[in-house]
């Protein structure tokens, strides 16, 4: 009996050393549009950290030599939120403003996020709408909905009010909570231009 017990015990033990030398199973890089959906899912983070940590090289790469904006996105949020390399607030920041200056409406709406909020830099409500007004052009919702709530509270230029009320007016959401909000905060920012100018923002956008 205590032979039989000794025999298990040494061949659990075996099969835990084989496993644990078995190679991790290697991890696909992302396209460009698997990545964009992460990111406007927010799950991109978790997804470097559900893949091991194995694509960081890769993605050092892609944002620094290749410039691709996507990956620069997400190589700035790692750096920034610490998720498999070492912290660094500055250079994270950095990648996020290429891949804006690039036009990702993600990186553009992030940072205008960030700079309204005080997130990683200081706040600045003059550079928050700069962010946002690009990123809402290119129809990120949640841009969109920041730019108005900005505009109501008395930030940016009343010249501005129109554009924004158009894309706001016209976006498309099927969550209710969420309408409700962008009909009460499109009620507010109505009533800082004349009728005729709601009246317009309101005509069917070409496309």
């Amino acid at each position: 009996m205590r032979f039989l017990l000794i025999s298990c015990v040494l061949i659990a033990m075996t099969l835990g050393v084989a496993r644990a030398a078995e190679p991790l199973e290697a991890v696909q890089l992302y396209t460009q549009d698997e990545l964009v959906k992460l990111i406007r899912k927010n799950a991109h983070l978790k997804r470097i950290k559900d893949d091991d940590c194995q694509l960081v090289q890769d993605i050092a790469a892609r944002a620094s030599k290749m410039q691709l904006p996507t990956y620069q996105f997400l190589y700035g949020d790692m750096l920034a939120y610490n998720v498999c390399v070492e912290r660094d607030v500055e250079l994270g920041v950095y990648y996020m403003r290429q891949a804006a200056e690039q036009g990702l409406a993600e990186a553009l709406e992030q940072l205008g996020r960030y700079y309204d909020i005080g997130r990683l830099v200081q706040a600045d409500k003059a550079t928050a709408i700069i962010y946002l007004r690009e990123a809402a052009a290119q129809g990120n919702l949640r841009a969109k909905m920041r730019l108005v709530k900005l505009y109501n509270q008395g930030y940016g230029s009343p010249h501005d009010y129109e554009d924004a009320y158009r894309w706001l007016f016209h976006a498309s959401v099927a969550d209710r909570g969420q309408h409700k909000k962008i009909t009460q905060q499109l009620a507010l920012l109505a009533k800082k231009m004349p009728d005729s100018v709601v009246a317009r923002a309101r005509l069917p956008v070409d496309n």
